[in-house]
């Protein structure tokens, strides 16, 4: 599902017009990339957590030459599903 599919299922399931829609999924996925960005973690009980969490640099190689590379660190975001993500993804 893209998020054109989810605009239109959302709006079909609450009767929300397409546009209402569109501007809670923008405003939902901008405040939580100002969040993770700064540091924080936004959670929703039941869905999940959403953070960052640091990389540290490492020793690599590359893989046509062989040579030994040094990957930097990196601030990266995670996602951690919640107990009921999981269960219903789970469920058979």
């Amino acid at each position: 599902m893209n998020k054109t599919e989810m605009i239109d299922a959302i709006a079909e399931q609450t009767g929300l017009t397409k546009a209402d829609v569109a501007k809670v999924l923008n405003a939902f996925v901008e405040k939580t990339v100002e969040t993770v960005a700064a540091g924080g973690e936004f959670t929703i009980i039941g869905f999940g957590s959403f953070k960052s969490a640091v990389r540290k640099a490492r020793e690599g190689r590359n893989p046509s030459t062989g040579e030994t590379i040094q990957i930097p660190a990196a601030t990266l975001p995670k996602f951690v599903p919640g107990k009921q993500f999981k269960d219903a993804v789970n469920a058979k």
